[in-house]
């Protein structure tokens, strides 16, 4: 037992999963131990709710659980916390979509309708929409990444190079080739 436990000190969080995916039930119960308090964490941010949270929680793991062996199979996988963080994050969208797919207005809380906007707004809209679109998906794959990292989830320079498990600088330099990629694609 103790021989057990001390390998699986020694292992990284990909080592886990990999475990997890081969029903290593030790491996997951180690891999939960290490990453539920961060990814809390995370959840909290971004979800006051604590029953949403929660309920994320045991989503995701249940998800790691039954999915390991998609992590595990993938050679360019990046890294295991950035595959956990990306089930929660996508878990959480769906909670809030359910959320306000249940969510009724009362009767008497009903607002008049706003006016519709004009014809020209709306073409403008979609237009400006689908040309950012069109240059997202230009982007590589790992520039992509890190945007969605710093904007989406609205992570620091630092917690985008843990997340991704890339140094600070390639973090950076990688903003910036988005930012210069998207002002050209959108000028």
């Amino acid at each position: 037992m103790q021989g057990v436990r001390r390998s699986l000190d020694a292992a990284d969080e990909a080592e886990l999963v990999r475990r997890t995916a081969a029903g290593d039930r030790r491996a997951f119960d180690e891999l939960y131990r290490r990453t539920s308090p961060w990814l809390a964490v995370r959840l909290r941010r971004r979800c006051a709710d604590t029953d949403v949270v929660a309920d994320v929680m045991q989503e995701t793991y249940l998800a790691v659980w039954r999915a390991a062996g998609d992590f595990a199979g993938t050679a360019t996988s990046g890294s295991a916390l950035g595959w956990l963080w990306t089930i929660a994050a996508n878990r959480l969208v769906d909670a809030f979509r359910r959320r306000a797919r249940r969510r009724e207005i009362p009767v008497e809380l009903t607002v008049a309708p706003a006016p519709a906007p004009a014809a020209e707004d709306e073409v403008m809209a979609g237009r400006v929409g689908q040309e950012l679109e069109q240059a997202l998906l230009t982007l590589p794959a790992d520039v992509r990444q890190v945007l969605r990292a710093m904007v989406l989830d609205g992570l620091s320079v630092r917690e985008t190079s843990l997340l991704l498990g890339v140094p600070e600088g390639t973090v950076k330099s990688k903003a910036r080739r988005a930012r210069i990629a998207l002002r050209e694609a959108l000028s």
